[in-house]
């Protein structure tokens, strides 16, 4: 074969923007800078003699070319991972704990973006409160944890943030002069407490009528017509609706997620940084 081969990099980055469909979260996936990730991708269309992504100062997309060369790109990566694999040591085991607030619908695609990044780490997942798995952080239980912002709590790095709304099923009915029937987690919950907080403030009387061991629960909860959860609107079921402006309830703040870690480098860290990108890009989207 006289042509010289692709660079292995640059489909890397290539299939990051698709994957991520912002060149900001692959180079963050990647650990590089912006202009690095598109100079990458510059040089994979010059060398394959077409565009392959579509961009606007609005948006980033897949080219007709770029989509069919996608699971080519992808099935290149695998290929490359699995002869490497044949060379590596001992399967390297990553804990992460995701707080019950913080793992959507999105988890298997989060899952999938970190098996992606490296096929031999061992993943393994627990989902609690924010409180209690910082607790077993601090325990050296777990290498990762991604919590919402905890009281007391200084450390950790900002992924994101996103809105939260007082969320019930379509139809419902608040009796008028009851108190706020609300729907929450168990505690300890921060956003339980944020919002009992916020209703005491605003002198909104309310009455726990339901209280879950997941946000799936709760969520179910609401969609039972049993009452209102302060939830983020990724996590509720298609369909319910935010009464807050309608009730007249406080706002709720746009609440942080945090990742605290002590992996700092390695494998390891490369799959926590495809995991962090596509968190980011799960939320925004």
């Amino acid at each position: 074969m006289t042509e010289r081969p692709l660079d292995l990099d640059a489909v890397h980055a290539f299939v990051r923007i698709a994957e991520l469909g912002s060149f900001t979260l692959a180079a963050d996936a990647m650990r590089t800078t912006q202009a690095a990730v598109s100079l990458k991708l510059k040089r994979l269309e010059d060398r394959l003699g077409c565009r392959l992504i579509e961009r606007t100062p609005r948006y980033v997309q897949l080219s007709e070319r770029g989509a069919a060369f996608l699971d080519h790109a992808r099935e290149l990566l695998a290929v490359h991972d699995r002869a490497l694999a044949l060379f590596a040591g001992a399967r390297q085991r990553l804990t992460i704990g995701i707080s019950d607030h913080v793992a959507g619908p999105e988890l298997p695609l989060l899952i999938a973006r970190m098996n992606a990044q490296d096929p031999r780490l061992v993943i393994e997942i627990r989902i609690g409160s924010s409180a209690d798995l910082l607790q077993s952080f601090d325990r050296r239980e777990l290498d990762t944890v991604i919590v919402r912002l905890h009281a007391g709590r200084s450390d950790g790095d900002v992924l994101t943030d996103e809105d939260f709304g007082w969320f019930a099923a379509p139809g419902w009915q608040h009796r008028l002069g009851e108190p706020l029937p609300l729907a929450t987690m168990a505690e300890p919950c921060g956003v339980r407490a944020l919002a009992g907080q916020l209703l005491d403030a605003a002198g909104v009387p309310w009455t726990e009528i339901f209280v879950g061991g997941g946000v799936a629960a709760v969520a179910a909860a609401v969609m039972a017509g049993l009452g209102v959860a302060a939830l983020a609107p990724r996590m509720v079921p298609f369909g319910a609706v935010d009464v807050g402006a309608k009730l007249g309830l406080p706002d709720l703040p746009r609440l942080p997620v945090l990742l605290h870690t002590r992996v700092k480098a390695g494998r390891a860290r490369d799959a926590l940084d495809a995991l962090s990108a596509a968190f980011k890009s799960a939320v925004r989207g």
